[in-house]
């Protein structure tokens, strides 16, 4: 049995959810967002545009393992349109920087180029100081998505602990050589 399934979801006061034909549309303060649900499978309730909650017509091995993916990807939605979610990006290293050039990143890597990142659309992209760096945005995997990229253009190397890393992530550290 789904414990995360079974769960139903709260729809905040900002945020209509609607049903049609198997699209299920959620519109809030952030933006629009549609989702697949398959309704051979899945029974979807929304009561008095307060709950929403998912149930398996049959309950077998394949739809007990859909349930709660498809649960959380509602309730992952609903919760990026009303409130967003948010990465915070951090560059450690000397002369290690970053700005916003238009509608692009401009990172300062310890390269001998800069490296140029171009903003999606839909996603916000912040320079607090020169290196800390904010990704906010509605869609959850959009924003892991854009923050995984830029952390891959310098991954933190485990000796000195140089590079991006998110906010908060521990660097293991090696110990160099000895003499």
């Amino acid at each position: 049995m789904s414990k995360i399934g079974k769960q139903s979801i709260n729809i905040p006061e900002k945020v209509k959810v609607v049903l049609s034909n198997g699209i299920l549309n959620i519109e809030g303060p952030l933006g629009k967002k549609s989702l697949n649900i398959d309704l051979q499978i899945f029974e979807l309730n929304i009561e008095n545009d307060k709950k929403v909650s998912l149930k398996p017509k049959k309950l077998n091995d394949t739809t007990k393992r859909l349930w709660g993916m498809n649960r959380s990807l509602v309730n992952n939605a609903i919760i990026g349109i009303s409130n967003g979610y948010e990465k915070t990006l951090e560059l450690s290293g000397v002369g290690y920087r970053a700005s916003i050039k238009g509608k692009e990143l401009n990172l300062q890597l310890g390269f001998s180029h800069d490296v140029n990142f171009t903003i999606p659309e839909g996603i916000n992209i912040t320079v607090e100081k020169q290196t800390t760096i904010k990704i906010k945005g509605a869609d959850k995997q959009e924003v892991g998505m854009v923050a995984s990229k830029i952390k891959s253009l310098r991954p933190p190397e485990p000796y000195k602990g140089k590079g991006i890393k998110e906010k908060g992530q521990y660097i293991l550290k090696k110990e160099g050589k000895k003499k």
